[in-house]
């Protein structure tokens, strides 16, 4: 059996996998769609099939993890990935592919609810957040990199989901020689203890703090779903789209651990309307230049460095209104926030394509972040110390 800090890096590489089989199938499968005639409405609606896989399978992580330990269900999630992907090729039927899409979110998300409960219940608390980063940081590196396969679509339609899906199969055999745990209760996520009335204080105390995971699910999932779409329509080519998407995300690595520290000394509400105000002008200068590549490039960059940081800008913030008590159902929300913003993202662009084929694509994006923005500044102050809950 390995030892405990090679049973880290093993989760780690299955977390870079997952970020890398996401990234590639956003994209990819848009291409392709748009390349046999699909239009941009139901191209959208089909990449939605990826965060309703991970939305509806959210509520039932628990027992089974309690009931089986980390190994059974981080091994049970790698495998529908892995077989998921596999089986693309074989059929190509505009329905079997949604349902293998949302089979790979179900999957992804087992995986991801036990690598991340395991990393944090096993990581000394001096040292947990440092591993956490690194689990954040190794996911979006592997989500920058799996755009990138479209450009094997040049050697065969089969060729990037086989890739893929071998890489996955090669990272997840390694978990055969880790020993299986159990988890503790204090380690695990609120789902069942979390009632309605919980929900929906957290809700009404913090609802704005929802809005940024909300739309940085809506921007990643559009950017790598629907660009694509409306890039090649506007004459770029595959492979250079391939190379300006990750953009976004790789610069959002740089700016993750600055802004947060900038956070903590000025306040979360300060820094999302700035980066949101980064967005907006990132957006629009997209907007206006997008049939030049390097403008293209240069903005996504750019809205990366600002935007790409506002998932976990907003569960600080979600943290900084809600008190002690409420905070796991706070973290809950922000999950589904996300997800919500992710299946929402490529439908409404898509029919934004369709109904004003005369507008650029960036429009729809500048109008979210302005709802934003005036929320965000509407909204409520940080507390600067944690509150009993109103009566």
């Amino acid at each position: 059996m390995v030892s405990k800090q090679t049973r880290f890096w093993i989760l780690i590489g299955l977390v870079t996998i997952s970020g890398f089989s996401q990234g590639m199938l956003l994209p990819l499968i848009a291409v392709i769609l748009e390349q046999n005639g699909t239009s941009s409405s139901i191209n959208g609606l089909h990449a939605t099939g990826l965060y309703i896989g991970i939305l509806i399978s959210s509520p039932f992580m628990e027992k089974p993890l309690q009931k089986l330990g980390f190994k059974p269900m981080i091994m049970i999630g790698g495998a529908l990935v892995f077989v998921s992907l596999a089986l693309f090729p074989f059929w190509q039927a505009l329905w079997f592919w949604f349902m293998l899409r949302v089979t790979v979110g179900i999957g992804d998300q087992i995986l991801h609810f036990g690598t991340q409960t395991w990393i944090t219940a096993t990581s000394a608390k001096e040292t947990r957040g440092r591993s956490i980063a690194f689990y954040g940081l190794f996911f979006s590196l592997g989500f920058t990199l799996g755009p990138l396969m479209t450009n094997l679509l040049d050697i065969s339609l089969y060729a990037p989901f086989l890739v893929s899906s071998a890489l996955s199969l090669f990272v997840w055999l390694f978990m055969l020689r880790v020993r299986n745990e159990m988890p503790e209760k204090d380690h695990t996520t609120a789902y069942g203890t979390s009632s309605i009335k919980r929900f929906a204080k957290a809700l009404r105390l913090s609802w704005v703090a929802f809005l940024p995971p909300l739309t940085y699910g809506f921007l990643e999932a559009t950017l790598h779903g629907i660009f694509p779409v409306y890039g090649m329509r506007i004459g770029h080519d595959v492979n250079i789209l391939s190379f300006i998407i990750p953009s976004f995300a790789a610069a959002s690595l740089l700016s993750q651990i600055p802004l947060g520290a900038l956070s903590d000394r000025i306040g979360r509400k300060k820094v999302i309307l700035t980066v949101v105000t980064g967005g907006v002008v990132a957006f629009l200068f997209a907007a206006f230049f997008e049939n030049s590549v390097v403008w293209l490039f240069t903005t996504f960059a750019f809205a990366g460095l600002c935007v790409g940081s506002l998932f976990s800008l907003g569960i600080s913030y979600m943290t900084d209104l809600l008190p002690k008590e409420l905070l796991p159902a706070g973290n809950i929300l922000c999950g589904m926030a996300f997800s919500v913003g992710s299946i929402l993202g490529p439908f409404f662009s898509g029919a934004f394509l369709d109904w004003f084929p005369g507008l650029s694509f960036f429009y729809i994006i500048v109008g979210l972040l302005v709802v934003v923005f005036l929320s965000t500044a509407l909204g409520p102050e940080e507390r600067k110390a944690h509150e009993s809950p109103a009566t």
